[in-house]
């Protein structure tokens, strides 16, 4: 029976797969990854010898449609990226749309996924948050801020590294100096670091210690007095 599979993969730390995650990437047709070299190391790893293809940004839109054939006439296909959960700041969406579009069973497996861990550990309040994942870099970018300037539920951001500290600055500077913040880097890996404080000494940290590394970076909302 044709099936399109989500599978979460570790964002560090390998022994986060679930079995589930191995069975189902042992049984399906074929993988789609987001870097076939980086995925065969994890597949190796584990041991499965599924026939594996290229699936990114840059040749998603061209392939959908022929992936979607290969589901209509039976196949079964699993989808992973190279860390975390597919389709959350990561290719995935447009094929999961196009195969709810034609009826397509979609089946995504529960699994690692990084800001989760970020959030939990920031110590800010989790009932409510908004999950942002890349800023624009450039057009676009101060009209985010502006609009996140209000927001009152916890924010959570991915940022690269050699963005972060421009990014903490434009924290201090739209959200104010005292806004509490948590940057959570290397999350399940063996240097896993988190910082909190107000964005002001958060920022001072890393302008010392410049951060390398995933990074996800969790904000407070706006106080409501």
């Amino acid at each position: 029976m044709s099936k399109l599979y989500i599978v979460p993969t570790p964002i560090g730390n390998l022994e986060d797969i679930t079995f589930r995650a191995i069975k189902v990437l042992k049984e399906v047709d074929c993988i789609l990854a987001e870097d076939t070299r980086n995925s065969g190391k994890l597949l190796k790893h584990f041991e499965i010898g599924t026939h594996m293809q290229s699936h990114h940004m840059h040749n998603e839109h061209k392939t959908v449609e022929g992936l979607i054939k290969r589901l209509q006439s039976g196949e079964t296909i699993a989808l992973i990226s190279d860390a975390g959960t597919p389709a959350i700041s990561d290719p995935g969406f447009l094929l999961t749309r196009a195969c709810v579009e034609n009826n397509i069973e979609v089946e995504c497996l529960p699994g690692a996924t990084a800001f989760v861990p970020a959030l939990v550990n920031s110590g800010l309040p989790n009932d409510k948050f908004v999950f942002e994942g890349f800023l624009p870099d450039k057009k676009g970018r101060q009209t985010r801020f502006l609009a996140l300037a209000d927001e009152v539920r916890t924010m959570i951001f991915y940022v690269s590294p050699h963005k972060l500290t421009k990014t903490l600055a434009e924290f201090v500077n739209y959200f104010g100096a005292d806004r509490p913040v948590s940057v959570s880097r290397e999350l399940s890996k063996l240097h896993e670091e988190t910082v909190r404080g107000s964005s002001a000494e958060v920022l001072k940290h890393f302008e010392n210690k410049p951060a390398k590394g995933e990074i996800v970076v969790v904000v407070g909302g706006k106080s409501i007095k």
